[in-house]
Formats: C-alpha cells, structure tokens, sequence
C-alpha cells in the first residue's frame, strides 16, 4: 500500500485533533490531547519535551507503530489512523523508515544482512539490493564493514547501519526516536552531521523524537510537547553548529 499522489498542495504529514489515551487499569492516562500537526516533504524537524510529554507516543501513532483514540492522521493522502495491523505494517515497509535508540540490529547478521533486510522483505533482486546497500553504506562511512556483526561495531557505527536500514527502501519519512540517547558527544555529532547531509542530498524528510539539546539545536522545526499538547512551534530554524 504506497502513498497516494495528490494534485493539491498537502502536507506530507497530517494530524488532526489526536488523543491517544492508555488504560492502566481504571486509571486513563491521557498521552495526547488533541494534536494537530503538519509535515512538509523535505523538513529535517523534532518533537521535543521532558520525558512523560508525549513526543514518543505522538512519532508511535503518526509512524504507524500505534493507533491514536481519536483523531485522523494522513501520510501521503493515506488515512493511517483507519489501517488494521497488516495494512499499517504493509503501508510501513512502503513508505517509512525507522531509527531506534536502542539500534535494534538482528545480532546473528552482518552489518550488510541488517541493512538489506527491509529490501528483502521487500522482495528485491539481489543485485539490486547489493547495489543500493553498499552505495549507502559507503556513504555513511562503513565501507569495508560489511561483514561485521553488531558486536563488532561501536554505538556509533550501529546507528548507522541502522540509519541505512532506514534508508535502503527509499521511504518518503524517517522517523527517528532518541537515535542519540545511547551515543557519546562526538558519535552524537557525527550521526547528525550524516543525517543532515542525508536529508540535503536524498531529501528524505526527517522526524525525530528526543529530549537531546544536539538533536534540538540541528533540526530546522522544533514542535514541543507539554503533557501531550504542542505548546511551541519553532519554525525556519537556522541549522546548528
């Protein structure tokens, strides 16, 4: 299921009015109050806010890891928020890459096996795969590391092939949650360098998730969060240095 064209001027993103509400026992939590939100194709932006404000649970139901209570979301024309769990899934390997905190790398793979898998799944030839997967991890600095597995690579260069993963299937978005929390300031400074020269030269749009300063300084769009509302949205944002 892959986005739908449209001839009108629409966000790539676009949330209206979500909750999302989580039941713990006869307690509701709510973790969103009535978002709205819109993404343009291209933005390199960041849902922002201490911990508990709802930034992870907003990036989980627009990426289709999630459903909100109420509320609409389109990506690409798409009304994700109506999808079951095999039309999400289906609609995310098409259309979305993920970057997670924790890497999320299959440990028994090679650096080029994790990289290529959402290709595989994809069901793209393997030549074609081989191409798009060393081109990609030649320009995130990991030529010659192909065979290695996760343990054998640093925080740092996990993330990466993570980040090629991501990018291998060509998504329109890329949703990132915390991609620095478990890196130190200079793998931190160099996966963002990477990641802004990813979004300049393939015009992926980046959405990320984090509570990192790095991260907020670099994004060109800050969105905050506040007990899950948007309480500041800074736009036009000069690049950080």
């Amino acid at each position: 299921m892959e986005m739908e064209t449209s001839q009108d001027e629409r966000a790539l993103i676009e949330v209206r009015d979500v909750h999302r509400i989580f039941r713990q026992g006869e307690v509701e939590v709510h973790a969103l109050r009535g978002v709205d939100l819109d993404v343009e194709q291209g933005e390199f932006s960041v849902l922002a806010g201490p911990s508990g404000s709802g930034k992870t649970t907003l990036l989980n139901v627009i990426g289709c890891l999630d459903q909100p209570t109420e509320g609409t979301i389109d990506i690409g024309g798409a009304r994700v928020s109506d999808f079951d769990t095999k039309e999400a899934a289906k609609f995310r390997l098409q259309n979305i890459g993920f970057v997670f905190q924790a890497y999320n790398l299959i440990p028994v793979l090679s650096a080029y096996e994790n990289a290529e898998f959402v290709l595989m799944l994809k069901g793209v030839p393997v030549r074609e795969r081989r191409q798009v997967v060393m081109d990609l991890l030649k320009e995130v600095g990991l030529e010659g590391m192909e065979d290695r597995r996760p343990h054998e690579l640093s925080g740092g260069q996990q993330q990466r092939v993570a980040v090629v993963r991501a990018l291998a299937g060509h998504p329109s978005v890329v949703f990132a949650d915390e991609p620095t929390a478990n890196l130190d300031s200079d793998a931190s400074e160099s996966l963002l360098d990477l990641m802004w020269r990813l979004n300049e030269h393939h015009g992926v749009s980046f959405l990320f998730s984090s509570h990192d300063p790095a991260v907020i300084e670099r994004c060109r769009r800050v969105i905050r969060l506040d007990s899950g509302i948007v309480v500041a949205d800074e736009r036009d944002k000069e690049e950080g240095r």
